[in-house]
């Protein structure tokens, strides 16, 4: 069940809290790679379409044998569908801004989503506003990411610039604006029926996209494009972001979006370690430096 209790606003997480986060961030990390291994059969935005289908109906059937109402009036259905809108631009905008920009410059822009939320709690959630400690250790662990992935150079191509702003869109739009609705219009209802809101939404979004942008299956994807595809759907989509808003729900927004820094370098690890991409030795002070910061974000 939710947690409307108040104290949901500002509350740290707890050791149990902070284990399952990481869990998931290792869970999306591993899910860029899936990506990646998928891509070359099946296209990002026919992925995105096949894994929410997929994923509403397992979300479905778990919420059926749970007995869980799911068309209840509750008064979530305009906050519920624009959430799901925004859930489906973010990946329409993620998927075709890597279309003109480059891999390193995307994961840079998109993460700065934890920013986003922070500023937008300040005027939806004045209680969890974060202090200079807070502040610093944000700071940190976005240093962190720019020590493992680079920062980004001025950009020469106008083309590379339209997807710089589409990854900026993506995370201020789309992700820290689905975190805060969820945290405070969709606080009343399962993490389920949350999930669902975006799944449904987003099918027909990013079915659209895939059409508009000309993407099609020019054969029979390989048993690891179906593998890849399948983790995706099975584990991060109907598991993981289930548990992404339930936290949401139980924990400080602010301090939970942070721990979000983890996700790309867990992305780099996996890339490393599956498909053979390079290491840099500055890595180890990357996670150093992001570690600090969530230890200074989650200060109570």
């Amino acid at each position: 069940m939710p947690d409307t209790s108040a104290s949901h606003v500002t509350r740290p997480l707890d050791a149990a809290a902070a284990a399952l986060v990481v869990l998931i961030c290792l869970s999306w990390g591993f899910n860029q790679v899936s990506v990646k291994l998928a891509i070359h059969d099946i296209p990002p935005l026919m992925q995105g379409t096949i894994r929410s289908v997929g994923a509403t109906i397992l979300v479905a059937a778990w919420c059926r044998w749970r007995g869980m109402p799911l068309f209840s009036r509750d008064g979530t259905l305009v906050a519920g569908l624009v959430t799901g809108a925004l859930f489906g631009l973010e990946f329409v905008l993620i998927y075709q801004g890597l279309a003109y920009t480059t891999a390193t410059r995307a994961v840079l822009f998109i993460y700065l989503a934890p920013f986003f939320v922070v500023l937008g709690t300040r005027i939806v959630l004045p209680a969890d506003r974060f202090g200079p400690a807070q502040w610093l250790g944000l700071a940190l662990s976005f240093a962190g990411m720019m020590v493992a992935f680079g920062a980004p150079t001025p950009a020469l191509d106008p083309r590379q610039m339209i997807g710089d702003l589409m990854m900026v869109a993506a995370a201020a739009m789309a992700w820290a604006a689905t975190t805060l609705m969820i945290k405070t219009s969709l606080n009343r209802i399962s993490s389920e029926k949350v999930m669902l809101y975006q799944l449904v939404v987003s099918i027909p979004m990013l079915a659209i996209g895939a059409l508009l942008f000309g993407e099609h299956v020019r054969h029979f994807p390989s048993a690891l494009a179906i593998g890849a595809l399948a983790y995706q759907t099975i584990w991060v989509v109907s598991v993981t972001f289930v548990l992404w808003f339930a936290l949401v729900v139980r924990y400080s927004a602010n301090r939970l979006s942070a721990f979000s820094f983890l996700t790309p370098l867990f992305g780099v690890a996996a890339g490393h370690f599956v498909l053979g991409e390079p290491m840099t030795p500055a890595f180890a002070a990357a996670v150093a430096l992001v570690a600090l910061g969530l230890v200074l974000v989650n200060r109570r």
